[in-house]
């Protein structure tokens, strides 16, 4: 099991389109290479049917392959189909791959509900009621997971998944400052593209 995180970061709604783009394009090379996908978390652009993030995870014997090819920073050339005289089209794109953590939170320290899953993502979203929303008491932090089939499942995926957020949490809070997020984040912009797409049709340049 990978599990792969694909994000516009602090971009505009032109890099919330391109990740929708990425996801669609993510999906059919997943397909080819027998690796199932499914959706663990998403977070919505500001334009209908825009991703700011997606978490994704992928199973199969080509799974860890293809999150590398994913991982790192991904360009979309294309002129903005919201904003027809704004001169940017390089939108960019970042992804990485996950561990979930071996150390996960105690049960006492999670709250746990069912819920109906919910959202996009066609025969990837379970229609089931046993989607999990896990809340981690002590700090409030909430997640949502519907990818498997039964409650012990999505249960364990939900805490592994709040586990990699504390962690994240308490790296932002004693090592980084928004600042520093910002700098770092511009690096990874003017840094080596990954991957590059072009034009409305999301094209690799090869």
């Amino acid at each position: 099991m990978t599990w792969l995180h694909l994000t516009a970061n602090t971009g505009p709604a032109e890099c919330c389109l391109g990740l929708k783009h990425a996801l669609a394009r993510l999906q059919q090379e997943a397909s080819a290479a027998s690796v199932s996908l499914a959706l663990i978390e998403q977070a919505d652009g500001p334009v209908g049917g825009t991703l700011r993030s997606v978490l994704l995870q992928l199973d199969g014997d080509g799974a860890e392959m293809l999150a590398r090819r994913w991982s790192g920073s991904i360009l979309w050339v294309c002129e903005s189909p919201y904003r027809k005289q704004h001169k940017r089209k390089n939108w960019f794109l970042q992804g990485a791959t996950l561990v979930p953590s071996g150390a996960t939170p105690g049960d006492g320290e999670i709250r746990y509900e069912a819920t109906r899953a919910s959202g996009p993502g066609g025969q990837h979203v379970n229609k089931t009621d046993s989607a999990i929303r896990a809340t981690h008491v002590a700090s409030g932090l909430s997640v949502k997971v519907q990818s498997q089939r039964s409650q012990h499942a999505n249960k364990k995926l939900a805490a592994q998944l709040l586990a990699i957020k504390l962690e994240e949490l308490a790296v932002a809070a004693g090592q980084r400052s928004r600042a520093e997020r910002h700098v770092q984040h511009k690096q990874a912009e003017r840094g080596n593209a990954q991957r590059t797409f072009i034009g409305p049709g999301f094209v690799e340049r090869v």
